[in-house]
């Protein structure tokens, strides 16, 4: 599905990493917040209308591009994912897979991986088609809405035991990870 960003035309509204097969064998695919919101209700409604440009609002649990019975988790999830964790400053290691993650001065960047949420570095994709930060962060979607142009994603860093929220250009493509309802 193409679209337009300023000017830029691109082909898709997800990608591989690089434009690399493997790379999406090996991360999955990364989506625009308006793909994994699943802007064109194709799957379900309650995400119909979100994307770069549009306040959409949504109200209740965002089924997105995610299979029938799971949803994308919002802001109030991941905190409190981080909380079972152990708490933001060490949900990081926690969270990431024991392999994968570049080294930082000689020290590991992988984690503990202790409750199976196994991330891996994908990186991301600027909208204008280029990609950065693979094997060293790790960018999922929220179903939580910034602003217009901006919505809030969970960031997983290699050289950092924490994780936290920010807010990101909703053209941007990033990592989406699913919740069962």
């Amino acid at each position: 599905v193409p679209y337009n960003y300023s000017g830029y035309t691109s082909d898709s509204t997800s990608w591989c990493y690089e434009n690399d097969p493997a790379n999406c064998a090996k991360y999955g695919r990364l989506y625009t917040w308006a793909a994994a919101m699943d802007s064109s209700g194709t799957w379900s409604t309650n995400g119909k209308g979100c994307g770069y440009g549009s306040e959409c609002s949504p109200t209740g649990t965002i089924r997105g591009i995610c299979p029938e019975g799971w949803h994308l988790p919002d802001t109030t999830e991941w905190n409190t994912l981080f909380s079972a964790v152990g708490g933001s400053f060490t949900a990081g290691t926690a969270l990431k897979s024991t392999s994968g993650w570049n080294e930082d001065e000689g020290e590991s960047g992988n984690g503990t991986d202790s409750f199976g949420f196994s991330a891996l570095p994908a990186g991301y994709r600027y909208n204008g088609g280029d990609y950065d930060n693979e094997g060293y962060d790790a960018y999922f979607w929220s179903s939580t809405e910034y602003n217009s142009n901006y919505a809030y994603y969970m960031l997983l860093y290699y050289n950092y035991d924490y994780a936290a929220l920010y807010d990101g250009n909703k053209n941007y493509g990033f990592s989406v990870r699913c919740l069962k309802d």
